[in-house]
């Protein structure tokens, strides 16, 4: 059987969910519509149990509908990217489809790759501010407890690749709070 969700951090994540959340939020609707006009043709009127249920219904509709709205507006990463970067995938921890919010800005990094102490990804994205984006990832490691990560953003792709070239060589050990910088990340993307 299909499996119908991909998991944040692989390829097709934003792309999968964009359906998901249209398909969740067009449903959750549908409910609440068909709650009300099922309670109004039964009593006549939109002053009944069901009108109430319809529209508390909408609630969760609503959040739905904002989640839809966040995918509709993020770009995962390209095929020509991925054609790129899947070479490095079996001897990095890499994350595909990374979408970052904060308060100020919104910061969509295509592809990243976790290797000792150093995190570096890239942008597709022109009006991505790749030192911001930096900044915000530190931030985020530090209220973790996360210490002495490098972290790079790029926006140009062959700068990006020369990287990781250069990061698969380092004589490095593994660092320890690899899994947890993995969570945090998906815990901060959309």
């Amino acid at each position: 059987m299909k499996n119908w969700f991909i998991p944040k951090g692989s390829y097709g994540y934003i792309k999968n969910h964009r359906v998901v959340a249209a398909l969740r939020t067009l449903l959750f609707f549908g409910v609440s519509i068909g709650l009300y006009v099922m309670g109004y043709v039964t009593t006549g009127s939109n002053k009944n149990l069901l009108t109430i249920v319809a529209v508390l219904g909408c609630l969760p509709a609503c959040k739905s509908l904002v989640n839809l709205i966040l995918f509709l507006k993020a770009e995962g990463c390209s095929e020509a990217l991925r054609k790129v970067v899947s070479a490095y995938d079996e001897r990095l921890t890499t994350f595909y489809d990374m979408y970052f919010t904060s308060y100020q800005n919104n910061y969509a990094v295509s592809h990243m790759a976790l290797r000792g102490s150093v995190l570096c990804g890239v942008t597709e994205d022109a009006k991505c501010d790749c030192n911001k984006a930096e900044k915000h990832l530190e931030q985020m490691l530090l209220q973790e407890g996360i210490k002495n990560i490098t972290v790079k953003i790029y926006s140009n792709t062959d700068k990006y690749i020369d990287r990781l070239s250069r990061i698969i060589n380092l004589d490095t050990e593994e660092n320890r709070n690899q899994t947890q910088i993995a969570a945090l990340l998906y815990s901060i993307i959309i």
